[in-house]
């Protein structure tokens, strides 16, 4: 059955008057009341991002992870993503392992090269290694989940001699996935090592992606793994609303807004509305709207990639926390019902 949950970057308000930024404290407390609502209402998963910025709230998902263990019972916890290139594997494996021992196995850890660069210089990495950096790391992380002792080197930590990591997950606990955007590569190196892959379809038409599920089922299905625990998500901006057209009239400007603060840094140009209509078409990225608009879309999706997760990122431009909360809701009472029955 497909699993349904709901992705955040930990987005902070921004006063488009002032430029006055939403105080950190406030976005935490309320972040962690969202994920008490999500499993609540019977959402599948939460991931949870890593920036090192001043307009996002989270630096370290595994510390909101486990704040979110302790008022959840059944909610699968995870990052969204975590940095692997500018992490420490090993530390990264320690942090998890914990919230899934807090959590009951409910942690995962989702591991992307990021593609927001603030975490290299800040950790002292060289941009030049960022595919290296990935690759070496995401292969000790592998390692260390496999294996309680460790023996291993590389080129970009210290070795380890017969090193043991604790503490350890519960048994057959933390799942990794890996998160792609468009790199070729980095689709059929996670076919290859049988590691379930959530796809970033965040521009254009979502039919785009095609070729690359194609090419991560072949490369998975080459390399000898058991299809029945082929696993592949979607990472999908959307938002939800009781009303379809009040709901993208109110949530345009709070969109468009976020689209040109990091776009300023990237060199886009800025962002239309035309972008944003089509992003809420039939073969848009976007979904925005009621709860018929948005099964439809998500079942169109599923069908066409066979998927078995679908991951919403809600808090793109930072809504309002009562706009989330009631974001969440339809999407657990509404949304994720229909979508369920729909593909048993």
């Amino acid at each position: 059955m497909l699993e349904l949950g709901i992705g955040m970057f930990g987005d902070l308000q921004i006063d488009p008057k002032t430029g006055q930024i939403q105080s950190t404290q406030q976005r935490l407390q309320e972040i962690i009341e969202e994920i008490k609502l999500m499993d609540e209402v019977g959402l599948d998963f939460f991931g949870m991002g890593e920036h090192h910025r001043p307009d996002y709230a989270v630096a370290s998902p595994e510390i909101i992870l486990a704040a979110a263990a302790t008022v959840t019972k059944n909610i699968k916890l995870g990052s969204a993503v975590s940095v692997l290139s500018s992490t420490d594997p090993v530390k990264l494996y320690q942090d998890f392992a914990t919230v899934d021992l807090i959590s009951g196995g409910r942690a995962e850890i989702m591991a992307g090269r990021g593609s927001f660069i603030e975490s290299f210089p800040l950790f002292g990495y060289d941009l030049k290694d960022y595919s290296e950096l990935f690759e070496e790391k995401l292969e000790l992380l592998l390692k260390i989940k496999k294996n309680k002792s460790i023996n291993w080197t590389g080129k970009f930590r210290k070795s380890l001699i017969n090193q043991e990591i604790h503490p350890r997950a519960t048994e057959n606990g933390l799942p990794i996935w890996v998160a792609v955007g468009g790199t070729t590569s980095s689709v059929i190196r996670a076919g290859k090592l049988g590691l379930p892959v959530m796809f970033a379809i965040i521009g254009g038409a979502w039919e785009q992606f095609t070729p690359l599920f194609e090419m991560y089922k072949q490369a998975y299905e080459d390399n000898g793994h058991d299809m029945e625990k082929f696993q592949v998500g979607v990472h999908m901006h959307a938002f939800f609303g009781e009303d379809s057209k009040a709901v993208a009239e109110k949530y345009y400007p709070i969109y468009g807004a976020q689209m040109n603060r990091i776009g300023a840094s990237r060199g886009w140009p800025p962002y239309q509305k035309s972008q944003y209509d089509f992003g809420r078409s039939a073969h848009g990225h976007l979904i925005v709207g009621d709860a018929n608009e948005s099964i439809d879309k998500i079942l169109a999706v599923k069908e066409a990639f066979g998927l078995t997760r679908f991951s919403a990122h809600t808090d793109v431009g930072s809504p309002d926390h009562k706009d989330m909360m009631k974001a969440i809701e339809i999407y657990g009472t509404k949304i994720a019902p229909k979508v369920k029955e729909a593909t048993k």
